[in-house]
């Protein structure tokens, strides 16, 4: 596919839509490709060291939402190295394209924060 070439799937709700994405999310620092490459692979590093120090220790309930951030931030990386840039995809039209790897690190995000809910009310009490 040629950029922002689309194929609609689900007409009117889900598309493939290229998007190469220079810049960060939602295409914030389009144009940085040191900077982002550069703090790509700085929160790899600190990652893979944060899972590994904690793996034996931690509940594996507690480590899949850092593995999830872990490998979406390796496959936009990867992205990053080889092309450039990001290579979005996935187009909902009600949200910015984005790819897998994009999903990977939001699904993480949202178990984290779920994961700190029932602490933030056990210290209110």
């Amino acid at each position: 596919m040629e950029e922002s070439e689309s194929l609609a799937v689900w007409p009117g709700f889900f598309h493939i839509t290229r998007v190469n994405n220079t810049g960060a999310a939602f295409g914030i620092l389009r144009g940085e490709r040191g900077l982002l490459l550069a703090a790509s692979w700085i929160g790899v590093f600190f990652l893979f060291f944060y899972i590994a120090a904690r793996w034996r220790r931690a509940p594996q309930k507690n480590l899949l939402p850092w593995a999830l951030i872990l490998a979406g931030a390796l496959g936009n990386g990867y992205d990053r190295l080889r092309y450039g840039m990001v290579i979005d995809f996935l187009d909902f039209r009600v949200w910015p394209v984005f790819n897998v790897a994009d999903a990977s690190i939001t699904i993480g995000v949202l178990l984290i924060l779920i994961q700190c809910i029932p602490s933030f009310s056990k210290q209110d009490r």
